[in-house]
């Protein structure tokens, strides 16, 4: 019961800041970034949270896209996805993963000087840098999901065919 109107509270909360700094719904930001997690903690300012758990998964997203464009020390699984990884598909993936860098740049600039206005400014940005990822990630995903399912050919399995 606290915690329904902990999360009551926090969209009260959110939506003084939407109307502030015309950011995206909160059923919206919800759904993509699950800030609903915040209304668990007290938070004082509330805008640096919300960026912190934008921040996270855009990070978490970073690193699978790092581990695809460079598999060394990954799972097998990641290993095969990342082979079956197309060049024009690559191309995409490596322009997603640098827009993801200079939000993760931008990040660590607020996490060491606050800016109430530019935090608000990440969030919006990387709202709008989130759709269009979505955007451009499904294709790939089904590339992926598509070339992991073709068997590659057999080897010979004699050893004069091996040598030719």
């Amino acid at each position: 019961m606290g915690e329904e109107n902990n999360l009551e509270k926090f969209k009260k909360e959110y939506s003084k800041l939407q109307k502030k700094f015309g950011l995206p719904s909160f059923q919206i930001m919800n759904e993509d970034f699950q800030i609903e997690t915040i209304a668990k903690n007290e938070a004082e300012i509330l805008i640096r949270e919300i960026r912190k758990i934008i921040a996270d998964k855009l990070a978490g997203f970073m690193k699978i896209i790092e581990s695809l464009l460079n598999p060394s020390n990954v799972p097998l699984f990641v290993f095969s996805m990342a082979k079956s990884v197309g060049e024009k598909d690559r191309k995409n993936i490596s322009e997603i993963y640098k827009q993801l860098a200079e939000k993760e740049i931008d990040c660590l600039e607020l996490d060491i000087v606050f800016n109430e206005k530019k935090e608000a400014k990440f969030v919006n940005d990387s709202y709008l840098l989130w759709q269009e990822i979505k955007k451009e990630s499904i294709p790939i995903i089904d590339s992926i999901r598509k070339n992991m399912k073709i068997k590659p050919e057999p080897k010979p399995s004699n050893a004069r065919e091996y040598f030719r």
